[in-house]
């Protein structure tokens, strides 16, 4: 049957001491059971997921954290949106990230159009391939905007052959919208025309749309305007089953995961009800985490909840969603995890951390290693491992201050690092 390997990423979990809160951070504040039996009886350590000179997304960082060089490998958000909504990329095409968002007053001040439902976002994102399938048509360009999941839509251009070149390499756009909260727009425009063009004409289209009309009458924020950002070109990785030797699933609400998952020959598992926001199925993805390993011997579970919480600066939302991912993904995976292959020859091994941290009080990602905490199964009957002679060193739960002071402390050589340790025995590269 082989050890089953299982990573479950709750996004952006990872924060700075919040002084209202007794100077401790979401993670200290949450209770967490499942988290901290797994880093007192595993490792755990701190681990640099965002690469110096690269931007603190969860594109680099889920990227790293599998063991790919981004400055290799990475070519842009938007492609690998683009792959996880099965979009078809030629090689020179260009896929841009492309948020529905609020503006007011020549101001960003929601970078998700007030959470507007999928549905909403369809009949928006028609509106413009409407009005621009033909303006751009004329002039030689193919312009395709396509629906995701609630305000995060990707737009995919087809360059005229002449731009080619000049696109080559850089990647496309704006800087993200969460980061530019409150920033004026016109001090954030990009500077490639065709995409500052759509952006500025978008809010033309967008405001009157009967979407918007309907929000405003229930006093919800209208989704105005498109934020262009991220582009780039198809990426090429190598498969992860030819860096590991595992055979796995992703599962995840974002879109972005599962092109990342994609991109990288994993299965991508889709879970009714995954949102990739607060209300997103927990359990569910639990479920399907544990039914796909009866028959492949690894996946990874990524919730976005905790990210979208602390983008909106509400830390009781953040703290919830850090509870709910300890005890509906963490709590099931463990329990089910024990019931299926506690047993087995090779048992299991469970990696917890965040991807990059998402402080409250920033409103936006930031640089700093994450914690992490690895439990292996077989650690009471083979003490080579030494997972609970180094688990003994650490103190507290699984948090940013206790995984300082672990035995580990900062993997040196970064993910690519976890990843060896996490896979040690397996074939690695």
């Amino acid at each position: 049957m082989g050890m089953k390997y299982v990573i479950l990423i709750g996004d952006g979990m990872a924060d700075y001491p919040i002084p209202e809160r007794g100077n401790r951070t979401a993670l200290q504040i949450a209770s967490t059971p499942n988290l901290d039996f797994i880093a007192t009886e595993g490792i755990c350590g701190l681990v640099k997921t965002i690469p110096e000179g690269m931007g603190a997304g969860s594109d680099i960082a889920i990227l790293s954290t599998l063991g790919y060089c981004p400055a290799q490998y990475y070519t842009g958000r938007g492609p690998l949106e683009a792959m996880g909504m099965q979009i078809p990329l030629d090689e020179e095409d260009r896929a841009l990230r492309c948020n529905l968002i609020t503006e007011h007053e020549g101001r960003i001040v929601d970078y998700s159009g007030g959470h507007l439902t999928t549905e909403e976002a369809s009949a928006l994102m028609e509106a413009l391939n409407e009005e621009f399938r033909d303006k751009w048509a004329s002039k030689g360009w193919e312009l395709t905007f396509h629906p995701g999941v609630s305000y995060r839509n990707v737009l995919v251009i087809k360059p005229k052959s002449e731009y080619y070149d000049l696109w080559e390499g850089k990647e496309m756009g704006s800087v993200p919208p969460h980061d530019v909260i409150g920033a004026l727009i016109e001090e954030n425009l990009p500077k490639e025309e065709i995409v500052r063009d759509v952006m500025i004409s978008s809010k033309r289209i967008l405001e009157g749309h009967e979407v918007n009309a309907r929000r405003m009458a229930r006093n919800a924020r209208k989704a105005n305007m498109v934020w262009l950002w991220g582009g780039g070109k198809k990426p090429v990785l190598p498969a992860f089953s030819a860096l590991y030797g595992v055979h796995g699933s992703v599962i995840s609400g974002v879109n972005l995961i599962k092109g990342i998952g994609r991109c990288v020959g994993l299965d991508i598992i889709d879970v009714p009800g995954a949102t990739g926001y607060i209300d997103t199925n927990y359990e569910g993805k639990a479920d399907y985490a544990l039914r796909s390993l009866e028959e492949k011997n690894f996946v990874l579970v990524h919730v976005e909840a905790p990210d979208e919480a602390a983008h909106l600066g509400d830390i009781d939302m953040k703290v919830k969603a850090i509870e709910d991912f300890d005890a509906l993904v963490v709590g099931t995976v463990l329990k089910g995890l024990e019931q299926k292959f506690a047993d087995t020859q090779d048992g299991y091994r469970v990696l917890v951390m965040p991807d990059h941290y998402t402080p409250v009080s920033v409103g936006t990602h930031t640089k700093e290693a994450v914690p992490f905490a690895i439990y292996d199964s077989q650690a009471q009957r083979e003490t080579e491992v030494g997972v609970r002679e180094k688990g003994k060193e650490k103190e507290g739960g699984f948090d940013e201050l206790s995984a300082l002071k672990s035995g580990l402390g900062v993997l040196d050589a970064g993910a690519q690092e976890l990843m060896r340790l996490f896979f040690k025995g397996s074939k690695s590269g």
